[in-house]
């Protein structure tokens, strides 16, 4: 979990059954083993940059994909935006969500709580100013119903807590950018993905 992003989501999905896992399951963990095998060159290269450094990241979320229909909330963050992730997390969310739109809006709250967590780490460390966290999302519903303050029918059910991301984008903490969801690297921790994904978000080496 704290070296192999590419396996996050589907050791998040096995964790699940472990009480009482079928062969179904079985199965599974004997492919990512075998996956892993062939895949013993991985690694995360963190090199020097003279990139500003400034906590950066991606989240996504799926919609009820799970048997309970929780969505899977999924983010990853990086101290410049060419640089190795220093953080990642593939999570079941707590509520059922009523739209994609909700589930994007909870896992924008997760992400921006951890983010929030390494900024302050690193200005402590580096002893400068807090920069201001750049956040990517695939949802431009989610991405609108953050940036809105006002309350009405579709979001008036959502828990306070997931509200938390409004103030912090009106202080000016986080700025909130659309990003295409092919190019939204968080994608690899809602939904299995393929190969070809993992190669163009460098996560196998070819």
């Amino acid at each position: 979990m704290g070296t192999r992003p590419d396996i996050c989501f589907v050791v998040t999905k096995l964790s699940q059954y472990m009480s009482n896992p079928s062969k179904a399951d079985f199965s599974l963990a004997k492919y990512v083993l075998r996956y892993l095998k062939g895949n013993l060159h991985y690694d995360l290269k963190f090199s020097k940059s003279d990139d500003e450094l400034k906590v950066s990241g991606f989240c996504d979320s799926d919609w009820g994909s799970s048997s309970d229909r929780r969505s899977i909330t999924g983010y990853c963050l990086q101290l410049y935006s060419k640089g190795s992730l220093i953080s990642w997390k593939s999570k079941k969310q707590r509520i059922v969500a009523l739209s994609s739109c909700e589930a994007e809006y909870v896992s924008l709250t997760c992400a921006i709580q951890e983010a929030k967590f390494l900024n302050q780490l690193f200005t402590d460390m580096l002893g400068c100013n807090k920069q201001p966290i750049v956040l990517h999302a695939d949802n431009q519903g989610a991405i609108a119903l953050s940036k809105n303050p006002v309350h009405h029918q579709r979001s008036k059910h959502i828990d306070i807590r997931y509200h938390y991301i409004r103030s912090e984008i009106q202080s000016g903490h986080v700025e909130l950018l659309y990003v295409p969801s092919e190019d939204n690297i968080s994608d690899i921790f809602t939904k299995p993905v393929t190969k070809q994904k993992l190669c163009k978000f460098s996560f196998i080496r070819s």
